[in-house]
């Protein structure tokens, strides 16, 4: 495996059920290693979520920096989000609130100690790592993102908001939240694909391991998770600790197979690369524009 090369999962939905797969334990229980000191990034309601992400945002635009791609993807997930709660689409649109802000904390204090020097979850260590990278591709970049944010922070944060058997009455609003996510999988795909012409390129490379994918339900899997975490929910502290330590480890590899893939793609992968804009600024406005507000 050479290190500093893109993945070659296209399709966001089938990376996101290999993680699921692949680590066989769900992420409802997962902790931030470090708690950051400086808190001044952290949010109480989904407009501050918002506006805290337009803020790394600008900023990542202005000086061109990866970190803002990632982040330009999560806030359109939030703003669908906040859709859904104005149009009280959600169960409990209150809880909901409270759920889209402490999900937006995860990765704020997250990116917040890992700028200050501290240590992130293993996970995010890799996809912040990654963003110094200049040979990555578009798609990696999001994809490390995902990784961290859906295997890890998701399961976090629905059990802080519904901890043990209230867990339950959060079940219809995940499924939503899962839905929420599934729908802006293509209108993602299209825009990277509008700045990389040739992606498809690693999807024919790669069929063996997409058609093996595919064969499986992504909303079985999701199913399964929920499942686990409804198990998990009623372990004890030691116990709960020891589950959120080996699953760091198992998503932070997973995280290291999209940054260093198989050598077997590397020819695609530089075709791939070679046509890929690298105009940072105009890829993050085009990704922070697919939610129109």
């Amino acid at each position: 495996m050479r290190a500093g090369r893109p993945s070659p999962y296209k399709d966001l939905e089938q990376f996101i059920f290999l993680c699921s797969l692949a680590t066989q334990l769900p992420v409802f229980l997962l902790k931030q290693h470090q708690v950051v000191k400086n808190t001044k990034m952290l949010t109480t309601n989904i407009d501050e979520a918002i506006e805290t992400l337009n803020l790394i945002i600008v900023e990542a635009t202005a000086k061109r920096e990866r970190i803002g791609l990632f982040a330009a993807l999560y806030r359109q997930v939030t703003l669908k989000i906040r859709m859904g709660i104005e149009s009280n689409h959600f169960d409990d649109c209150d809880r909901m609130n409270r759920f889209a802000a402490k999900f937006a904390n995860r990765y704020l204090i997250a990116l917040d100690t890992y700028r200050s020097g501290g240590k992130p979850t293993k996970s995010w260590k890799v996809a912040f790592e990654a963003t110094s990278q200049p040979d990555f591709i578009i798609l990696q970049h999001l994809l490390l993102g995902i990784n961290a944010h859906i295997n890890l922070d998701l399961g976090i944060v629905a059990a802080e908001i519904c901890p043990g058997k209230e867990l339950q009455s959060f079940a219809g609003d995940f499924e939503k939240i899962n839905t929420t996510i599934a729908e802006l999988l293509n209108p993602i795909q299209e825009v990277v694909s509008q700045f990389s012409p040739l992606l498809e390129i690693l999807d024919k490379v790669g069929g063996i391991t997409d058609e093996a994918i595919v064969s499986f339900s992504i909303k079985e899997a999701r199913q399964e998770a929920w499942n686990h975490a409804q198990l998990l929910a009623q372990q004890t502290t030691e116990q709960q600790q020891s589950t959120i330590i080996s699953l760091d480890k198992k998503v932070a590899f997973l995280g290291r197979i999209v940054a260093s893939p198989s050598r077997i793609i590397d020819k695609a992968i530089e075709i791939v690369k070679s046509s890929e804009s690298d105009e940072i600024p105009l890829i993050i406005d085009a990704l922070n524009q697919i939610i129109k507000c």
